[in-house]
Parts: structure tokens; sequence; C-alpha cells
């Protein structure tokens, strides 16, 4: 694994190109096929962290983001995703880790997600970080594919 300098912070409206563009590349659109600038300042639930890197020319570019809603002591991961490059470097679980601790502090009781029975990498990503599969969400997904839904108790 390499040492990659990356930081993660808030997302802001300067983002929202770059996420698109990466959320086409690894997942089914959400910020693509809505209005994101709505998301990001008029939903108070909505939470959404972008990982970072500096390119050789010091511009700041987006290769992971994580997009959660925290209501009152549960939570929902929306979407994760990182750009292949960059997969298997710890920018996930460094993703996870953030949305975690503000859970945490936020008096969060449990996590829930939908991923798809086939994402094997995402679904031990998840298993690791304390997610157990609870059950099948048949025909989930647009394409028809099921879904496992997965909690996490949160201490």
């Amino acid at each position: 694994m390499n040492n990659l300098d990356f930081k993660i912070r808030k997302m802001n409206e300067g983002d929202i190109a770059q996420v698109v563009l990466l959320e086409k590349k690894a997942l089914t659109p959400f910020f693509a096929n809505s209005k994101s600038k709505d998301v990001l300042s008029d939903n108070p639930f909505a939470r959404l962290k972008v990982a970072t890197i500096q390119n050789e020319k010091g511009n700041e570019i987006v290769i992971g983001f994580i997009h959660y809603w925290i209501t009152f002591d549960s939570a929902t991961i929306a979407q994760i995703a990182v750009q292949s490059e960059f997969k298997r470097q710890g920018i996930a679980n460094a993703l996870l880790k953030v949305m975690n601790e503000e859970c945490s502090f936020n008096n969060v009781r449990s996590i829930t997600l939908e991923v798809k029975v086939d994402n094997i990498p995402a679904i031990s990503l998840y298993e690791k970080d304390g997610f157990k599969k609870v059950s099948i969400k048949e025909h989930y997904y647009e394409d028809g594919t099921d879904a496992i839904y997965m909690v996490k108790e949160v201490n």
C-alpha cells in the first residue's frame, strides 16, 4: 500500500463536477440526476465528504467521496466511491472512519446501507467496518440486481 497524501473534508459546490464524473464511473448516478446544490445546502440531514489530493499543478482533485444521512439516532450510507486508480489505498476506510466519528458525535445508534449482492469488495469493506448482513432486497437496483441490506450498531 502506498502512503498516499490525501485529506478528507466537507464537500462544497466546487466539487460537484468532479463528484459527478467519479459517480458516473463507479455508481448509479445520484448527483447527476438531482439538484446537487440543493443536497449540499438545503438538506439538513445530508452529509457529504470528499477525499482529495493535490495534483502536480497544485490543484485539488477529488479521488473519493461519501454521501450519507444522519436522521436523529440513525444514519444511512447513500453512496461511497473511490476512483479506480486510487482503490486499495485506505481512502474508503478513511471516509468510513470520518462518517463513524460524526455518527458517534451525533449519538447515532445504527447505520444502514444497501449494497449490490455481487459487489464483493464493498461487502468486504463494510464487514471489516462492523456491518452485518440483515436481509436481501430483491430487484432493488434499476438493473434488477438484488441488494444486501446491512446494519452496524454504533457504540
